[in-house]
């Protein structure tokens, strides 16, 4: 993925490092270094939670990311962002800068781009995309530097930032008759001093990334797609909390971005996973005018799915599941206004079943001619009592009525825990409430929409249980664990992570994280169930059999985590590794706000 820069890569830039001086004369401001200038705590967290938003090592890091931040820090040195507006201090361009690089990558997480790309495709090129979006955060506003601020030094000598780096004090006064919005198109002036040769040569290999990244770097967001986008949520964002707004509003998701999410799910199911139209029995059927999926199948897969992509908040409910797609729009209501029907299928060989099922328009799947060939049998719509009503050929809801428009995929999921890190609130809280809200452990099965009959297991067969391409154990949820966080599909030492650095090595949160991989393997629950377990306490106990962990002197398995706040403390509980390169060839730094408790007790 990064071999092309690889062998184009240059050398860090070496700063410029401004001449040591006594105080400067008054009105007069001191340059000051890279290094100095980003020496301040707040902005080495912001720089540490770049770094880990990345998927890259360490070295890598010094030159595809801090070092166009050393640049940038160098040329605005202590400038305000804005004369009256946001960031209007000393070291407010610096901070903004920071801020929403920081913001744009937590955005970034939530995205597969480019859109529309083969999952392949979106592997391989992922860290160029994450690269290009934190450029054009970076450089969205150092066009002001150049037109909206008159700088000079003592002796009236005036400078541009097309000279290079300040060298000398300096003062500086804003343009009176400046117009607002020239510094967009100003940034052409400076990205490449802040982006070297070897940036450009590695990012114009990827098209569609390339120009997004340009029309940004001129001003024009709305050619830019979900690059632009991103860069102008990430913005809102950060001048949100500069004014003391609610930066969560300036992310929130539009009305129909989970539409987007679970309308891509399955698109992808449909095309990879589900085999449509068998003889006997399968994960749907597409007549003339409707797609029929079994329901059972669809929640659970659809919402594996979306996990496994690092897209959280999917209810852990069926019935949920069920009503968020009638309620988007997606599954198609029963003539009493439930999302499920109740359908016997027969085919043409004879055989025949009934299932409970979801119906959706063909046409939100697939284009006109990438439809596949209807089901030669018949599919027959029954009352709760067994009477066949009408053929299911016949459409409850047109085809043809257009789904309503998609926007664009937000990413409002763990926006807080980015907002949490510029003042460090409690983060226990979050992580404790999400796991609990979302995967709340039970024995039983999520409760049955009205007339939805469950099949025994002794008559499920391979299209209806989801998950059996992959067997569930101890070794494969470490593995599941090792690239899920390479991948950054789970996040690190953030307030809604599962799994931390502490004590010198990784503390995976219980039973979250247990949790996450039972609902991205369905098939866990059929184990556990033999077990009488709940499935996420099957997966911990072969977790445990792996004697990856550090027990207590007392045998305990179970460690507190403290969690320090500026306000307040909360605890966690789970196991820490003995080894840390069980999942860690790179290991981050400690999460300062984390401590193991002396004390702990059992769960």
């Amino acid at each position: 993925m990064l071999s092309l820069f690889q062998r184009k890569r240059m050398p860090p830039a070496t700063a410029v490092t401004p001449t040591p001086s006594a105080e400067p004369p008054k009105g007069l401001t001191r340059t000051e270094s890279a290094a100095s200038l980003l020496a301040t705590p707040r902005r080495q967290k912001l720089l540490e939670h770049i770094w880990q938003r990345t998927s890259v090592s360490r070295d890598q890091f010094a030159t595809l990311y801090r070092a166009p931040l050393e640049r940038y820090a160098e040329l605005v040195q202590n400038f305000p962002a804005s004369e009256s507006h946001h960031h209007a201090y000393l070291g407010g361009m610096l901070d903004h800068g920071l801020e929403i690089v920081a913001y744009a990558l937590k955005l970034r997480q939530s995205h597969l781009l480019p859109a529309g790309a083969t999952p392949e495709a979106q592997a391989a090129q992922a860290e160029a995309w994450t690269a290009g979006i934190a450029y054009a955060a970076l450089l969205h506003d150092v066009g002001k530097v150049a037109v909206d601020l008159h700088v000079e030094y003592a002796d009236g000598t005036i400078w541009h930032p097309w000279h290079g780096p300040l060298r000398k004090p300096y003062r500086f006064r804003y343009h009176k008759a400046r117009e607002y919005r020239l510094h967009s198109a100003a940034t052409g002036l400076l990205y490449a001093r802040l982006l070297d040769a070897g940036i450009f040569d590695w990012l114009s290999v990827y098209p569609d990334l390339w120009s997004a990244l340009l029309y940004v770097l001129a001003g024009q967001y709305e050619h830019a797609g979900m690059l632009g986008e991103l860069v102008v949520q990430a913005d809102q964002a950060s001048v949100a909390q500069a004014l003391g707004g609610d930066p969560a509003k300036a992310l929130a998701a539009p009305r129909h971005a989970l539409q987007r999410k679970l309308l891509d799910g399955l698109r992808y199911l449909l095309k990879e996973e589900f085999k449509l139209n068998q003889p006997q029995a399968s994960d749907g059927w597409l007549t003339q005018d409707a797609l029929w999926l079994v329901s059972k199948t669809v929640s659970d897969k659809l919402r594996a799915h979306l996990l496994a992509q690092g897209i959280d908040g999917i209810p852990s409910s069926n019935t949920a599941v069920f009503n968020v797609l009638q309620d988007h729009g997606i599954a198609q209501p029963t003539p009493e206004g439930k999302a499920i029907w109740k359908a016997t299928i027969t085919s043409d060989a004879g055989w025949s079943h009934t299932f409970t099922l979801l119906r959706l328009a063909p046409s939100l799947i697939w284009e006109g001619n990438e439809r596949p060939t209807p089901f030669a049998g018949t599919v027959m719509v029954v009352q709760d009592e067994g009477e066949a009503t009408v053929s299911a050929s016949l459409p409850a809801v047109p085809d043809s009525v257009a789904p309503e428009p998609l926007s664009a995929q937000p990413a409002g999921e763990g926006v807080e825990a980015l907002l949490d890190l510029l003042d460090i609130p409690d983060m226990a809280s979050a992580v404790l409430s999400s796991t609990t809200e979302m995967f709340s452990p039970t024995l039983e099965e999520p409760p049955l929409e009205s007339g939805e009959s469950r099949l025994p297991l002794d008559s499920a067969t391979p299209a209806s249980i989801p998950g059996l391409e992959e067997t569930p154990s101890g070794e494969h949820f470490v593995a599941w664990l090792r690239r899920h966080i390479e991948e950054r599909k789970l996040i690190i030492n953030d307030t809604k992570a599962l799994v931390h650095t502490v004590a010198d090595t990784v503390y995976l949160v219980s039973p979250g994280v247990f949790q996450r991989y039972a609902q991205e393997h369905p098939r866990t629950a059929f184990l556990a169930r033999q077990d009488q377990l709940a499935d996420w306490q099957w997966v911990q106990k072969r977790f445990e059999k792996l004697q990856l962990h550090r027990k207590q002197q007392n045998g305990l398995n179970i460690w507190i985590c403290a969690v320090t706040g500026p306000r307040k403390s909360r605890r966690l509980h789970g196991y820490l590794l003995e080894d840390p390169r069980v999942l860690f060839s790179d290991m981050p730094p400690n999460n300062p706000y984390l401590s193991v408790s002396a004390a702990a007790d059992p769960v």
